[in-house]
């Protein structure tokens, strides 16, 4: 069976930020601090995928709106 490599990175973000919360539970207060790039890392990930994918929505809407115009 073959597993499409997006598939796999998908998780990559979540698996980030799921670290870095078992670290800052877990840790004891001086090394609590090397886990917080994780997690924002992570979060940096999920939001830019998302902000990226409606950007691309509407400009596909726009590119759409304006064939109809044409006609």
């Amino acid at each position: 069976m073959n597993i499409n490599k997006r598939f796999i990175l998908s998780f990559v973000a979540p698996f980030m930020i799921f670290i870095s919360a078992i670290g800052l539970i877990f840790r004891d207060k001086s090394r609590k601090i090397f886990y917080l790039p994780i997690g924002v890392m992570g979060v940096v990930i999920i939001l830019e995928r998302g902000i990226t994918r409606q950007l691309d929505r509407k400009n596909i809407l726009k590119k759409i709106k304006s064939y109809q115009k044409a006609k």
